[in-house]
């Protein structure tokens, strides 16, 4: 039987939107979203362990009063929760955790990324199928379609001089001619056990399926991208149903 764990990792620093993961979002702390989608994902699945990393005691409290079904014994080291500390790391820690803890071997780590709570449990139950129905592939993770094209209106700065050239070379008159590229929405994760066991350092790698998100769905970087979800949860702009 297969054996899920979901991870929500929440560092609390934030140089951009300090607190980001948790301010208030539609009346809720922003890490709620990807609470409460592990949660439904769990009644799916019974067969699913939910963890918390973060090296917050707040962020902790915050999930200790939002859930009962999520984990929060786990603290991050503090080397894991500096800036540059890679997303992969991080959940290898957690993962490894987790196994010593439950003494039992995960099939699947799924990742909730907090700043991007624009899912919903189908979005989640498509990708897994997706990525179980292949033998081949490590992963899985969420895209959009890209707005801009580096085979036709994406450029970059040459070196040593003041001129730029296509970001990727092709002969292509049209953005519809060129390949069909898409934005990493950072939605989520999903990863089988051998990806961790392989020791990949990225989420993209030659093995690696996309999952395309079948409506709006985007990460938070900025403080306005914050205030654009805010005003599309408030009046009821979603192009699809969240299921909380």
């Amino acid at each position: 039987m297969d054996k899920y764990l979901i991870t929500i990792c929440a560092r609390g620093g934030s140089k951009g939107i300090p607190g980001k993961n948790i301010k208030i979002l539609n009346d809720n702390p922003l890490i709620y979203y990807s609470v409460k989608i592990a949660e439904n994902f769990k009644r799916k699945f019974p067969n699913t362990d939910i963890l918390l990393s973060t090296d917050s005691l707040e962020i902790s409290n915050i999930v200790k009063s939002i859930s009962n079904e999520v984990d929060a014994s786990y603290e991050r080291p503090a080397i894991l929760a500096e800036d540059s500390t890679g997303k992969i790391e991080t959940i290898s820690d957690v993962y490894k955790y987790a196994q010593n803890k439950y003494n039992c071997k995960y099939s699947h780590i799924i990742d909730l990324d907090i700043t991007s709570p624009l899912r919903n449990l189908e979005d989640l139950i498509n990708a897994l199928n997706l990525l179980k129905s292949s033998s081949e592939a490590l992963n899985i993770f969420s895209v959009s379609p890209a707005n801009r094209n580096p085979y036709f209106n994406m450029v970059e700065k040459l070196e040593n001089c003041d001129f730029v050239k296509l970001s990727k070379q092709g002969n292509f008159l049209s953005r519809q001619s060129a390949p069909k590229v898409f934005d990493l929405n950072a939605s989520f994760y999903i990863y089988k056990n051998q990806f961790f066991a392989e020791n990949k350092n990225h989420p993209v790698t030659d093995k690696s399926l996309a999952y395309i998100v079948p409506h709006i769905c985007f990460d938070i970087d900025h403080s306005i991208d914050f205030e654009f979800m805010a005003y599309l949860m408030k009046e009821d702009k979603l192009d699809f149903d969240l299921g909380l």
